[in-house]
């Protein structure tokens, strides 16, 4: 089964609070979510072309797993952290599943 992967894409539009933001994605979200959704692998990214545009993404083993961890409880608490902490930065959430993979 081919690998599954969600997208969330944050919006932290004060380049004030982009620092902070980072500080607590690293130290805390990330961890936090890696681990109660059990997943593979993590990454998170900054635009270079939109320096407000934060990306996270995590990597699950199929489609299965990922379904269970969007439709779990962990999901809901996560959810209502980000609300809590950071009410005023807008994001999207997209679900994928690997189509190919290519390495040199």
């Amino acid at each position: 089964m081919p690998a599954a992967f969600f997208v969330v894409r944050a919006t932290v539009a004060d380049a004030a609070k982009r620092k902070t933001f980072d500080a607590w994605y690293q130290r805390e979200h990330l961890p936090d979510a890696a681990k109660s959704f059990g997943v593979t692998k993590a990454w998170r990214f900054w635009s270079l072309t939109d320096p407000s545009l934060h990306q996270a993404t995590y990597q699950f083993p199929d489609e299965a797993s990922l379904e269970r961890a969007m439709k779990g409880e962990d999901m809901k608490r996560l959810i209502a952290d980000f609300n809590r902490d950071w009410p005023d930065v807008t994001r999207t959430r997209e679900t994928f599943v690997l189509a190919q993979e290519f390495a040199v």
